[in-house]
């Protein structure tokens, strides 16, 4: 799945992974002033469950939505697509850029490399 998101379908989604289940107007409730119209809250939910995104089931007489892929999936993707595209496929390249362009001292280092090795 690399269907990449719009601005506005992954607000909505970061909305659906923080609830994991929401009406369209739950969603609005959670989204920052001014708030959008419910039909664009509504086309933007249609179009991400057009995209395999977000799925639904019937409740009464609405929908309730939630995510259908998780958020780190779509997030190691975005990343592969940002270290393809800009660092040649390098890992390295792009830490090291992120690291001299932020200006990141030895301890923060380290501790990101503390992370990283409880993950393993």
């Amino acid at each position: 799945m690399s269907k990449q998101l719009t601005k506005a379908e992954e607000q909505i989604m970061h909305v659906l992974w923080g609830l994991q289940e929401a009406s369209v107007k739950e969603v609005i409730d959670q989204l920052p002033a001014p708030k959008p119209a419910y039909n664009t809250v509504s086309t933007i939910i249609r179009i991400l469950e057009t995209k395999e995104f977000v799925g639904h089931k019937a409740v009464g007489r609405g929908f309730l939505y939630h995510p259908m892929i998780e958020k780190e999936t779509y997030s190691n993707q975005r990343l592969h697509k940002l270290m393809n595209g800009y660092f040649d496929g390098s890992f390295k390249s792009m830490v090291s850029f992120f690291v001299k362009e932020n200006k990141m001292d030895v301890s923060e280092l380290e501790s990101i490399l503390k992370e990283v090795n409880k993950k393993e």
